[in-house]
């Protein structure tokens, strides 16, 4: 009777070990993850996205935040990369129907007209083509990744890992916002963009 009750007692004791084990695992104890929903400052046995990303020494925090750092200045780039592009299309656009006009015999008045804008005098309006869509939709795609990655790294919390978001922001800003600014044209330069891209 008493070997019974011993074994029951063992097989309850066991039980609640693995519950217990079980729970540890989703909470990210198992891997001995430091994650918190309330601000910190965590640095050894942080974890970021998965316990592959677990932060074993003040060397790979380091390395975390510098690539934190230039994730925030590849999603500047990328934000003035696809003005750059529409830039490109139309000046292509403007060129052809400059060039058309000139060989049909109205190059005088086109060059005079064509102010190089979309639908301005003598230029016609213009749809982009297939693949220019689809080079537009794929930097669009990977602005809206890089954004979302480092808003997903913000809801961590870190205190670290925030700040080198918004020096990574800063820094991109301050390289590939710097423009040649004109009365009148606020709404075509980069401070008129949205602050954050993420989620649209």
């Amino acid at each position: 009777m008493n070997h019974a009750s011993h074994a029951t007692s063992t097989s309850a004791g066991a039980m609640a070990t693995a519950t217990s084990a079980a729970m540890d695992h989703d909470m990210g104890g198992s891997a001995g993850c430091e994650i918190s929903m309330l601000w910190n400052w965590n640095t050894i046995n942080a974890c970021f996205f998965s316990e592959s990303w677990k932060i074993t020494s003040r060397g790979m925090f380091a390395g975390s935040c510098v690539g934190i750092v230039l994730l925030g200045i590849a999603l500047e780039f990328l934000r003035r990369s696809i003005k750059e592009y529409d830039r490109f299309i139309i000046r292509q656009h403007v060129a052809r129907s400059l060039d058309a006009a000139a060989a049909a015999g109205g190059g005088s008045e086109a060059q005079a007209c064509g102010t190089g804008k979309v639908g301005g005098g003598g230029v016609p309006p213009f749809r982009p083509s297939v693949w220019q869509q689809a080079v537009r939709a794929t930097l669009h795609m990977v602005q809206f990744a890089v954004a979302y990655i480092l808003m997903l790294l913000a809801m961590y919390y870190n205190g670290y890992i925030i700040i080198c978001i918004f020096i990574g922001i800063y820094i991109g800003g301050f390289i590939f916002q710097w423009e040649t600014l004109s009365e009148g044209s606020s709404g075509n330069t980069s401070a008129a963009n949205e602050a954050t891209v993420c989620c649209g």
